[in-house]
């Protein structure tokens, strides 16, 4: 399974901006979608996660202000990021988890760089 990310960019402190990443390949079933971010000099974390039936899942940092939704029949998750700020700067990366084949997989999105000045 392929993940293709895109949507990241330069925005200043207050805007929004919207992810979005489209998994590809053949026979698969995917059960969770989700967003992690790396800043330089820390870990990977999870921003936002939503599973095939809808449910939700953020992290303190992005409740109230980042709302994930997914298109199910286009394997694509969406993360949409208001009142950005300084601190959200990141490398954002998507992950899906399912089957393929009877398999179970967890991919990752090559990673989109998001940068809000102050």
């Amino acid at each position: 399974v392929q993940l293709q990310a895109c949507g990241g960019g330069l925005v200043q402190a207050g805007g929004s901006l919207r992810l979005s990443c489209a998994a590809s390949g053949t026979i698969f079933r995917i059960h969770a979608m989700g967003w992690y971010r790396q800043a330089p000099g820390k870990q990977r974390e999870l921003v936002a996660a939503i599973t095939s039936a809808g449910s939700t899942n953020y992290a303190d940092s992005a409740k109230g202000r980042f709302t994930i939704s997914r298109d199910n029949a286009k394997n694509t998750v969406y993360l949409q990021m208001n009142s950005l700020k300084p601190e959200d700067t990141a490398v954002y990366f998507c992950n899906a988890q399912g089957t393929v084949v009877g398999s179970a997989f967890s991919s990752w999105g090559q990673g989109t760089l998001v940068t809000v000045s102050s």
